[in-house]
């Protein structure tokens, strides 16, 4: 059982990138406010988790050999096609797919417009849930910020001025990230919630695509061949490396490609290196190398991989140092080897790494 871990850090000068509707305190009616969290030491800014998803949906959707499910919307409803076998993001984002029990003449018309095109439902199963093996955490202001207020106006209206605000921050922005590797490309045919996959529809697919049905974790399951699931994860970690995406992107242009980013694959589901990037004593994002040392030993049985670690040149150049005498101390490192580069650099090398047939264990 495998798992990668990683900590991704977004350098937002100047930004707004998740919002949250109307803003009740503003001055005016058309004020929106950022997302944030309350705590006794001041705001933290953060980005939903499911905007980070979106992100990587939409980045992935364009690139040659990812599969994209299809979306269907009946109503208030909507759902992707739930056929992890044909779609890669269905296999590592997870789904939930129901059969409809409305006996309304306009929603039937429109369930048989869908049924034309998505694969169908078992009616014996009724419903196909898959917990996504991609984990993704909040986007969190590594300290406290003072949110701006920016009041504008709409200057070329005719007549008296249009006034609008808005909210922005200067901060880092740090989450958790983790994949599953062993239930990438594994479908789990199970009455358990998260764990119904498949259902006759889908596992006739998966068998066409060359699927061996297994015992994983002590259910049964169908898992592709792997080398399908080695691209997939590949695709999904170069992805990351390439982070992509943001609300007022037009007034407050930011690069969200993580300016520090680390990998490494455990043989648990922990989160080791998540207070790597913290709050200093001088409310300053600063690396913290003596998390990394203590992370090192602790998980010194755990860690089944290379330590990478992507950091962009100009991103606290000053803590950067730390990491640097910490490399050319052989007891601190305690002979676990440690690649650091570009984050996409990183990326790119740790893909390549979950790509090589060496690795294939890490898929058990």
């Amino acid at each position: 059982m495998s798992h990668v871990t990683g900590v991704l850090v977004i350098d937002a000068p100047a930004s707004a990138l998740n919002n949250s509707g109307k803003d009740d305190e503003a001055r005016t009616d058309n004020a929106v406010a950022v997302k944030f969290i309350r705590a006794p030491e001041g705001r933290y800014p953060y980005v939903s988790a499911q905007a980070v998803r979106y992100w990587l949906r939409t980045h992935l959707a364009l690139q040659e050999r990812w599969d994209a499910s299809p979306v269907f919307r009946e109503s208030k409803v909507a759902y992707t096609d739930a056929e992890p076998t044909l779609y890669a993001e269905d296999d590592l984002f997870g789904y939930m797919r129901a059969a409809s029990k409305s006996t309304d003449e306009k929603k039937a018309a429109k369930r048989a417009e869908i049924a034309a095109k998505a694969t169908p439902i078992d009616t014996e199963v009724g419903e196909v849930t898959r917990v996504s093996p991609l984990r993704i955490g909040t986007l969190v202001a590594t300290t406290p910020i003072r949110i701006t207020q920016d009041f504008g106006t709409m200057a070329r209206a005719e007549g008296d001025p249009v006034p609008h605000e808005h909210q922005f921050y200067r901060a880092h922005l740090k989450a958790p990230f983790g994949i599953d590797l062993t239930c990438a490309g594994t479908f789990f045919d199970s009455k358990r919630v998260g764990f119904k996959n498949v259902d006759k529809h889908r596992i006739e697919s998966a068998k066409k695509a060359g699927a061996t049905e297994k015992t994983v974790r002590g259910f049964s399951a169908w898992r592709l061949p792997i080398e399908t699931r080695r691209t997939r994860v590949a695709m999904l970690l170069r992805a990351i490396g390439r982070l992509e995406g943001g609300a007022k992107q037009t007034l407050h242009l930011t690069d969200t490609a993580p300016s520090a980013l680390v990998f490494a694959v455990c043989h648990s589901g922990n989160q080791p290196f998540i207070r790597l990037f913290d709050e200093g004593d001088s409310g300053s994002t600063v690396f913290r190398d003596d998390v990394l040392e203590e992370a090192l030993r602790v998980y010194e049985d755990d860690l089944a991989s290379d330590v990478y670690i992507g950091w962009s040149r100009g991103f606290l150049d000053a803590e950067r140092k730390k990491l640097d005498a910490f490399l050319h101390n052989p007891e601190r490192t305690r002979g676990k080897r440690i690649q650091v580069g570009h984050p996409r650099e990183m990326a790119e090398a740790f893909a390549q790494a979950v790509e090589n047939p060496e690795h294939a264990a890490w898929f058990d």
